[in-house]
């Protein structure tokens, strides 16, 4: 839009570019078994969201869109379009599960090849792509926090069209699929009640669920079941932290909190959270139930403080409960893997916390690596970030032995071991696996195991949260590892061939109808650039205001990743308004790049902005 413009005047409209169909070899989901086309949407608000299972950012997209999704459920058809990362996300199954565990109401197309991704030529988890009634692509966003700024949209286009008699309202084609009873659905995590009963966050019920012993027989349901942030409500609940004072702290994850469950009364309260997603430019300390938080993953009791693996926002956070203060504790923001003093160091997607003595061990998901929190040492201050097992984002697979060779596969739970050892549930290749810091060995202790987020010690067993079988799995754990095939993967995203020499980066952002640049403070943009490996770039890495790069790339290296994180604040521009709401867009994307002679000398990458 014009800064010149009415706040009301639509953009300006460019060349229209047909949206291309969408095909997918893994099929429909919440169809009822029908194929849909874009032909026969046609007349309807079309929203494709580009996403995958594993990524916290494409989570919090799907809660974004839940409320307009409900208020525009006549206009507007929300199709996900299920675009794998790891090789588990692949798999049909999981796919199937992942739609109930989340509870997508919107069809789903499972594109296990990424054909309507190249199509749209997507480069990031999340897109959003808008499709106008007469199917035209007219907008596409990457990252998260765009649900008001396409909320506007929408807005615009049932009024453009309605006059134009080319929009279509009436039901969607979203169908349900059959309930399914059983005692706990998806279950995140679980830990030993002083009473020998096992907690259980059942999270796609909204509840904790107290077990016998057996890990079976249901005790009691805490919570209304019925997802919200009220007084006896939760929403996706994960992570569970007993106290010394026999308390529970539980990690509210989708109501962005942490709660408090008494087991002697049965008390829930919330310590820390707002009930608000924590964004750029929000505080990072103070009181904390002023202080909002990001999808809190997992917490544990650690040096007198909780500890959470706030994966919204790649970091560990803390909570103590003498000052009632929350604090950032380790990570940036910045997600990756980047080792060295706790508050300058990279994770990515941190999903599981275990406290064993001077460590804090860290299932840190989206870098399939294994690694600790310990003190910095003898002359240092604070903490140090180290990784165990793991090399970074985009590799991943299920091999033993030496740590500095073996693989994971998007791991979720991490449990200490009497003798020192670590159990680390290998979500994604469906195992256990051992690590011992003492041999530098990682072993598989058990395979089969559909899911597997969590798991604790029961005497000399150890009980499993299997997640996408619905129960707790009690293993014995064994004097010898189980020995499995190795296998190695990359994801399987197609890298971006470019051309030796510089490369020009251009982060393409317009602000939504409405809005402009907040310059205000200054600068309303910022760009970070590295690379894997570093010695990929000779030039143009670092931080910098404008959102456009000269790049100088190795002609040594001829592959890697590049990394990108981008930055940019809008206001309301209503000059009526004396306090305009602002936004802030931000998105990290990871691109494979392939150097080769006749490649690309250009990489542009959508932060947001119209297209037509």
């Amino acid at each position: 839009m014009n800064d010149a413009a009415p706040a009301h005047t639509p953009a300006p409209r460019r060349a229209r570019l047909r949206a291309p169909e969408l095909v997918g070899k893994g099929g429909w989901l919440n169809t009822g078994g029908k194929d849909l086309s874009l032909a026969e949407l046609r007349g309807r608000i079309v929203i494709l969201d580009f996403w995958t299972f594993c990524c916290i950012n494409c989570l919090h997209v799907l809660d974004e869109l839940r409320e307009l999704e409900e208020k525009h459920r006549d206009t507007v058809v929300i199709i996900g379009v299920h675009s794998p990362k790891f090789v588990h996300e692949a798999e049909h199954a999981a796919v199937v599960d992942a739609v109930e565990r989340y509870e997508v109401h919107h069809p789903v197309l499972d594109d296990p090849e990424l054909a309507t991704w190249k199509q749209y030529a997507v480069r990031a988890w999340p897109t959003l792509v808008v499709i106008d009634p007469e199917g035209y692509i007219v907008a596409q966003h990457a990252g998260e926090g765009h649900a008001h700024a396409i909320a506007r949209l929408v807005d615009e286009l049932e009024a453009e069209h309605a006059a134009k008699g080319t929009l279509r309202r009436g039901d969607g084609p979203y169908v349900a699929p059959e309930p399914v009873a059983t005692d706990l659905r998806f279950p995140g995590k679980a830990l030993v009640l002083p009473s020998g009963n096992l907690l259980v966050s059942d999270s796609t019920r909204h509840q904790l669920v107290e077990l016998a012993p057996d890990g079976e027989s249901v005790v009691r349901r805490i919570g209304s079941g019925e997802r919200g942030f009220t007084a006896d409500g939760f929403s996706e609940p994960q992570g569970l932290a007993l106290l010394p004072d026999g308390t529970v702290i539980v990690a509210d994850t989708v109501n962005h909190a942490l709660r408090r469950f008494d087991p002697a009364t049965g008390a829930v309260e919330t310590v820390a959270g707002t009930g608000r997603q924590w964004w750029q430019g929000s505080p990072t300390s103070g009181p904390a139930l002023e202080v909002d938080l990001s999808s809190p993953w997992d917490v544990a009791w650690w040096q007198g403080k909780v500890w959470i693996a706030m994966a919204g926002v790649h970091q560990l956070w803390t909570w103590d409960p003498q000052t009632g203060t929350v604090e950032v504790s380790a990570g940036t923001t910045s997600e990756g893997l980047h080792d060295g003093p706790a508050l300058e160091a990279w994770l990515a997607q941190p999903s599981g916390l275990a406290a064993a003595g001077d460590r804090l061990w860290i299932a840190d998901s989206e870098n399939s690596a294994l690694r600790y929190v310990e003190p910095a040492g003898e002359g240092g201050d604070g903490y140090a970030v180290r990784t165990a097992v793991g090399t970074g984002l985009f590799d991943f697979g299920h091999r033993d032995g030496d740590a500095a060779q073996a693989l994971l596969q998007h791991p979720l739970g991490v449990t200490a071991l009497p003798d020192g050892s670590v159990a680390v549930c290998d979500t994604y290749n469906h195992a256990l696996r051992r690590f011992d810091p003492a041999t530098g060995q990682v072993s598989t202790l058990a395979t089969d195991l559909r899911e597997p987020s969590d798991a604790v010690l029961v005497g000399e067993d150890i009980v499993v949260v299997e997640s996408a079988r619905h129960r707790l799995t009690r293993l014995r754990l064994p004097e010898e590892a189980v020995r499995v095939d190795a296998v190695a993967h990359r994801t399987q995203r197609a890298a971006t061939e470019v051309a030796p020499g510089t490369l020009r980066l251009d982060v393409v952002f317009q602000a939504p109808t409405g809005q402009k640049l907040d310059t205000r403070y200054g600068p309303s943009t910022r760009l970070l650039v590295s690379s894997t490996p570093p010695e990929l770039l000779v030039g143009g890495e670092g931080t910098g205001t404008d959102l456009f790069r000269e790049l100088a790339l190795n002609p040594e290296v001829t592959e890697g990743v590049l990394h990108v994180s981008a930055m940019a604040a809008s206001c309301d521009d209503d000059p009526a308004n004396e306090y305009p709401a602002c936004h802030v867009h931000q998105q990290d994307w990871g691109v494979p790049v392939t150097v080769t002679a006749d490649g690309a000398t250009r990489l542009p990458l959508v932060l947001a902005g119209l297209d037509a």
